[in-house]
């Protein structure tokens, strides 16, 4: 694999961008998408890191769960390129998914208004993996978007991100879930309703004033006519994920624990064929992207004509610990490229402050278009 990491991508219609916590992942992505733009293509940036710093990096303020327009005179746009950039709502997306595959106004808001959807909708879980990739599936087929960048979760939730089509195709396709599915009186909810509650729900219920059984019947009732088109979605999902213009980019530090995770996830994309376009490594001590340097020693000695010689032996020292830390570094940059396959990684230095501003990440894109 060879050329800067836009060249790598100018095929790409999806790029999705993995890795480990806490390793600039989120940034990068954004610098990406100002590097794809600026070679005047029409990019729209996806996040639903938490933190939310890519708002505050692209300089417009609370991003939402609809694609915003990034000013494109102050990142040098070409004409024809174009940025967007916009954060996950997962509430708003999987309502937005029940609205479409709803065969009725009547279906939509009996399970909009159902007490169990809208804690199942809200709460943290793997329905929150799949409303991202079902947002990605629509952002995709925008017309607007000649590519759409996915800053993902961390590596551990990256994986429950990636198999979640897989996982919501398998359980609405099993026996369990169909006999729950079943339609009015048919269904299992509605004959576990018609029984004598048991003495914890009637207990549960007479505390709480909530009738369980009947908000589970409801659900179940509601949420079956949709079932087939969630098992169409999921695997509309999984076929993106796994077509040929999607390509993901592996992004890691050079640091033991980041570089495990970004490996195992680098395996991964292997075992459920998805294509693995680049490796970036992040956050790299400066001095490992330059020819190694004297030893401390040398340096020590050149300094002594000019400083105080216990101040030239500070320094020597501190010298010889950035080219230890560069060394290791080094090291770690090898080993990563060659369990991942990517011959010639892409590896960004360590900034000297926080990226939170457009200009910053103007200059990251520029290194990762190969202009440095």
């Amino acid at each position: 694999m060879t050329g800067s990491l836009v060249d790598r991508l100018s095929g790409a219609k999806v790029v999705v961008c993995a890795g480990p916590g806490g390793v600039g992942k989120t940034t990068t992505a954004a610098a990406l998408g100002v590097a794809l733009a600026r070679t005047g293509r029409r990019v729209c940036v996806v996040t639903i890191d938490p933190a939310r710093r890519l708002a505050e990096a692209l300089g417009i303020g609370a991003l939402t769960n609809d694609p915003a327009p990034v000013d494109g005179p102050s990142l040098g746009l070409p004409s024809g390129g174009a940025l967007w950039a916009m954060m996950l709502d997962p509430q708003r997306t999987f309502d937005g998914l029940v609205n479409e595959l709803s065969p009725d106004a009547e279906t939509r808001d009996r399970l909009l208004a159902n007490p169990l959807y809208r804690h199942v909708s809200s709460a943290a879980g793997g329905g929150h993996e799949f409303t991202a990739v079902a947002r990605l599936h629509d952002l995709a087929a925008d017309p607007r978007f000649d590519v759409v960048v996915l800053d993902t979760p961390p590596s551990r939730n990256a994986l429950d991100f990636l198999d979640a089509p897989d996982r919501i195709s398998a359980v609405l396709e099993g026996r369990a879930i169909r006999a729950l599915l079943g339609a009015g009186k048919t269904g299992f909810a509605a004959r576990l309703a018609q029984k004598a509650v048991g003495v914890g729900m009637a207990a549960l219920q007479r505390l709480t004033g909530i009738d369980v059984l009947r908000d589970m019947q409801a659900f179940f009732d509601a949420i079956g006519p949709l079932s087939d088109g969630f098992v169409a979605r999921a695997t509309a999902v999984r076929d993106l994920l796994r077509d040929a213009d999607t390509h993901f980019v592996v992004i890691s530090s050079p640091e033991p624990v980041p570089a495990a995770e970004a490996l195992t996830l680098r395996r991964h994309l292997d075992r459920v064929g998805m294509p693995f376009r680049a490796l970036v490594v992040n956050r790299v001590t400066p001095a490992a992207l330059v020819p190694e340097g004297p030893h401390g020693g040398e340096v020590a000695v050149a300094l002594r004509a000019a400083l105080d010689p216990a101040l030239a032996a500070m320094v020597a020292a501190a010298w010889d610990e950035d080219q230890q830390h560069a060394a290791a570094d080094r090291e770690a940059i090898a080993e990563l490229a060659a369990a991942t396959g990517d011959d010639s990684p892409v590896v960004l230095a360590t900034l000297p402050g926080d990226v939170a501003d457009l200009r910053a990440l103007g200059e990251i894109a520029e290194r990762l278009s190969g202009s440095h």
